[in-house]
């Protein structure tokens, strides 16, 4: 049996990866990790590089513990990625850094259909965090998956915006345009553009680049956020590996932060949570024409401790065990009453640290298989 097979975020869920807390660090100090992750909080210089503190790390242990446990309750395979040293220093002609952590799975690779596809990402601490699952994708290939990596970015300085002047020209270097971007919006990208101005991200378009949890997977759509993680050549590139039984479906000037599960997360065919300090019928996806939208404009801040690079939105990061099943990070009460409107069961299920480590339940973990197939669920 294929060990990968999935198509959406909702249908039952068979096996996952769980990411560990273990070695997790802040990388050291260069121009992508500033651009990417610090820009609006300090000079690059005073990036707090190194080790988390140990607490934080054992308690989110314990936290990812408990998460695997409850899985395995419900009859989930579960695997786990191998620890490592992200201590260690690497080089390419280009540039060096140290490693980050391999605590969010979901990060790294897009699982879509029998496909594994390893991401390219934005940041260079982050370009052999892979390495740790290569046992697990070794034996996903055994069973038949089709495995791949994306291209390798070269991630040079001039790949990320850093400073005001250069900022301005983003919007005149872009390589590629989606095609198939107006479809994204509800009301088309240039009249976004001209009621609410684009947004200033920090990645060019020089070559393919995006992390894996800037996507989405709704049967035949896939919805990719443009954003500070992901660019459009990234969505075209992506969109030639998955060919014509996918579309892809770049959505822009929504968020310049990162990952999309905190501005939008699935739920079943028909329902979907939306970032309300993000998204609103102005520009949310085409893709969700028809369907019940919970715009969750109220999130319980868990609060952080030490560096922080997530907002309090990783309270709606989520994932769903079934279409009527959800672990749900037990303090987002606002978040379990809409839930349970809609009929929807929640599993509460603590990880005290999401904010500090910058993960929520859909982060840390990488759903690969469940048993469902190949439908389309949007107009």
């Amino acid at each position: 049996m294929n060990s990968v097979s999935v198509f959406t975020e909702w249908d039952p869920l068979e096996e996952i990866i769980v990411g560990r807390a273990a070695n997790i660090r802040v990388p050291m100090a260069e121009p992508g990790l500033w651009a990417v992750e610090y820009k609006e909080q300090c000079a690059l210089p005073d990036i707090p590089s190194g080790p988390h503190c140990q607490q934080i790390v054992e308690e989110t242990e314990e936290d990812l513990t408990d998460l695997v446990e409850t899985f395995e309750d419900l009859g989930v395979v579960v695997k786990r990625p191998e620890p490592m040293d992200h201590a260690k220093v690497f080089a390419t002609p280009d540039w060096q850094s140290d490693g980050q952590q391999n605590y969010c799975p979901r990060d790294l690779f897009v699982a879509v259909g029998n496909w594994i596809i390893e991401a390219p990402m934005t940041l260079r601490s982050r370009q052999f965090e892979t390495l740790a699952y290569r046992a697990i994708m070794l034996s996903y290939l055994k069973s038949g998956c089709r495995w791949i990596s994306a291209p390798k970015p070269r991630l040079r300085d001039e790949m990320y915006v850093l400073d005001a002047a250069a900022n301005d020209q983003l919007s005149g270097d872009a390589e590629y345009r989606a095609p198939s971007t107006d479809a994204g919006h509800s009301n088309g990208q240039a009249s976004l553009d001209a009621q609410y101005g684009p947004l200033s991200r920090v990645i060019r378009e020089h070559e393919p680049v995006f992390d894996a949890a800037n996507i989405l997977r709704i049967g035949r759509d896939i919805l990719y956020l443009v954003s500070d993680t992901g660019n459009l050549l990234g969505a075209q590139w992506l969109q030639t590996i998955l060919g014509s039984e996918f579309k892809v479906h770049p959505y822009e000037n929504v968020y310049n932060g990162s990952h999309v599960d905190t501005t939008i997360t699935l739920v079943r065919p028909g329902l979907v949570v939306a970032n309300a300090e993000r998204v609103g019928p102005h520009n949310l996806p085409d893709l969700f024409a028809g369907w019940d939208v919970i715009y969750l404009d109220e999130v319980v801040d868990i609060g952080f401790s030490g560096p922080c690079t997530t907002s309090k939105w990783i309270g709606m990061n989520f994932m769903m065990v079934n279409q009527d099943l959800a672990i749900v990070d037990a303090t987002q009460t606002p978040l379990i009453r809409e839930l349970a409107k809609r009929k929807v069961d929640v599993i509460p299920l603590r990880l005290r640290h999401a904010r500090t480590l910058a993960g929520g339940f859909h982060c840390v973990t990488l759903d690969v298989r469940r048993r469902g197939g190949l439908e389309t669920y949007c107009a």
